[in-house]
Formats: structure tokens, C-alpha cells, sequence
């Protein structure tokens, strides 16, 4: 039987299906609505990057007004370490510009050129950040280090207390709401960024524990403080390294891969799933799979059960927007394995 491909399918599809299939598409469509409509997923992915860019633009605000509050203090008190804060603060509201370029990216349609549309530019944007954290690590420890060999008095302590106060909680806010949206919306890279914001509180308690040792005479306390920090900051920027590079590599969590493969295994028809890839595009998945179903089937009822089966994907795995189901004919009894033939012709 020749080879049967589905590609991405659309509602009304109207192949002469069955009474049957069609009262059961129904069913599970009141049981869990969904569309596959190419304009309602467009729509699903303009949703997510409205979330992401209103992530970036409020916790830009948040962090804006922080960075600004810090820096009266700094002038005021002369304080390095807060000055090293503030910093970090203004770089860290900074980064949500590249992640708004690329959200703004990705809602453009995909081209000749580009067919997968601008997703990616989300993982770029995700490069940019982790640089960003380790950039952040450095001017931390060469700040640290520098008050070591120079230790200078603070004035204002109460101020610069309370700045970083104002500076960790302004923090911990924009980095609990950028995380928690960006895996709402599957963003690695607004995770990322997330991240980031947690490491510049942790910046912040330094300067509040500096304080507290200077005012207690510990001069030293600010700068042995910092170079701690510092090494937080470095596992941090590990777990966002970690994340985007799994992101760039393809990676996908495994349980989205035991779930695809259980939905597809309850499909009727699907005798054995070949293949089975998924990938990342921004902050939407697609699939790539391989079934395969009876030989004797014809084309009608072989497209039918790759509509099945694409179907059962977009239920059962969330942020899946795409499926191409392939159906390969089971092979005739001791005919050989199509896929092993093509493997070995391959090698």
C-alpha cells in the first residue's frame, strides 16, 4: 500500500467519514473542547505572547521604580555595594528588552524563508539573559572583592537598609511572576529571566547584611557578604544555562513524550508508534510521528486514523499546537520491516 501522510489537519476535513467517527469527534469535543483551526492556534500563540509581553512590561515597571528608589540612596549614602545593587536592578529590567523583541518576533507569519515561523528568536533572546547573569556575576565579585582591599564607611545605614529591602522585594516579585508566567506559557527564556531577578535579591540581602555588619563596626562584612552572593549567583546562572541549552538542543520533557506515546497507543487502528519527535518553537510544540496501521486498510481509513491520532495528540499533551502524523502500512506476514529496509539502504 502506498505511503499515507497527514499533515497538519483542518476542521472539515470531509474525507467520507464514517456516522460513527463523526458522532465520536463530537463527543470528545463536548468532553474537552478544543479547535484545530489554523486561526484559532494562531490565536492560542498571540495569547501567550500578550502574557509574556505584559510579564515583561510590569515587571520592567516594578524593577524601574526600584532601580530608581535605590539609586537616591546611592548618591546619598555613597554605598558601593548598593550601587552594585542598583545596578543589577537596572540590568535585569533591561533584559526584558531583547525578550520583547522576541515575542514580538514571534507573532509574525512564518515565510518562505523562515517556515517555522520566528519562535526561535525566543531562544536567542535567552542567550542574551544568561550572558546578562553572568555579566551580573562578575561586576558582583569584582565589586566584592574590590571593597575587600578598599573598605570604605557608609553613611545613611538606615537608607541603605531599607533600599535593599525595597531591592529584594522588588525582586522576588518580578522573578516569582516572570517564572511562573513563563511556564504558563512554555518561554524558557522568560524563565530565564526570571532567574535573573531571584539572583539580584539575593544582591540586595548582601547589601542588607553589609549594613548591618558596618553598623555593628564590621567593615568587612559587606564585601565577604558579596563574594557569597556571588557564588549563588553562579548556581543560578548554571540552572538557566542548563534550561536554554536544553531548549536550543530540542530537548523536551520526557512525561510529554510518555503521554504522546499512551494517547497514540489508544487510538483504534494504531498497531505500533515508529517514531515519535518533539520540539520546542518558541513557546509552542510540535510533533513528527511515525504509525503504523493495518496493510490492508485503504486510503480513506488510513487518513481517518492519522486524524485519530492527531487528534489524540493535541489532547493529551499540553502546548501542542502542530502534529504531522506519517502512516506506514504494517508489513505483509514475512515481508521485511519498510522502515529497516530504508535504514539499512541508508548505512
Amino acid at each position: 500500500m502506498a505511503e499515507q501522510r497527514q499533515c497538519e489537519h483542518q476542521h472539515g476535513h470531509g474525507h467520507g467519514e464514517s456516522r460513527l467517527a463523526q458522532w465520536r469527534h463530537r463527543a470528545g469535543h463536548l468532553l474537552k473542547p478544543h479547535s484545530h483551526e489554523s486561526a484559532d492556534k494562531v490565536d492560542r500563540a498571540l495569547e501567550s505572547s500578550v502574557k509574556g509581553m505584559r510579564a515583561l512590561w510590569t515587571s520592567l515597571a516594578v524593577l524601574g521604580v526600584t532601580a530608581a528608589a535605590q539609586a537616591v540612596v546611592v548618591v546619598l549614602s555613597g554605598s558601593v555595594a548598593l550601587l552594585g545593587d542598583t545596578v543589577h536592578n537596572a540590568a535585569d529590567a533591561l533584559t526584558a528588552l531583547p525578550l520583547g523583541v522576541a515575542f514580538v518576533l514571534g507573532r509574525r507569519a512564518a515565510t518562505r524563508r523562515f517556515t517555522y515561523g520566528y519562535g526561535r528568536a525566543e531562544d536567542l533572546a535567552g542567550i542574551v539573559i544568561v550572558l546578562t547573569i553572568a555579566g551580573s556575576a562578575v561586576f558582583a565579585a569584582w565589586t566584592a572583592v574590590d571593597r575587600l582591599l578598599n573598605p570604605q564607611d557608609i553613611r545613611y545605614l538606615p537608607a541603605v537598609a531599607a533600599a535593599a529591602v525595597i531591592g529584594f522585594i522588588g525582586n522576588e516579585w518580578v522573578a516569582r511572576y516572570r517564572i511562573r508566567v513563563g511556564r504558563e506559557i512554555g518561554s524558557a527564556a522568560l524563565v530565564a529571566d526570571g532567574l535573573h531577578a531571584r539572583t539580584d535579591g539575593f544582591t540586595s540581602l548582601a547589601v542588607l547584611l553589609g549594613a548591618d555588619g558596618a553598623a555593628l563596626g564590621w567593615r568587612l562584612a559587606d564585601p565577604i557578604v558579596g563574594l557569597a552572593i556571588t557564588a549563588a549567583i553562579l548556581l543560578v546562572l548554571r540552572d538557566a544555562f542548563r534550561e536554554v541549552f536544553r531548549r536550543i538542543m530540542d530537548a523536551v520533557d520526557p512525561a510529554l513524550v510518555d503521554s504522546a506515546e499512551r494517547a497514540l497507543h489508544d487510538v483504534p487502528g494504531v498497531r505500533q508508534v515508529s517514531e515519535l519527535r518533539m520540539r520546542w518553537i518558541g513557546h509552542r510544540l510540535r510533533a513528527e510521528v511515525a504509525i503504523v496501521v493495518d496493510g490492508e486498510l485503504n486510503v480513506r481509513d488510513a487518513h481517518q486514523v492519522a486524524v485519530d491520532a492527531e487528534h489524540a495528540l493535541l489532547h493529551a499533551v499540553p502546548k501542542l499546537t502542530a502534529a504531522l502524523v506519517h502512516a506506514d502500512p504494517a508489513p505483509a506476514p514475512g515481508a521485511p520491516d519498510p522502515h529497516l529496509v530504508l535504514a539499512h539502504h541508508g548505512s
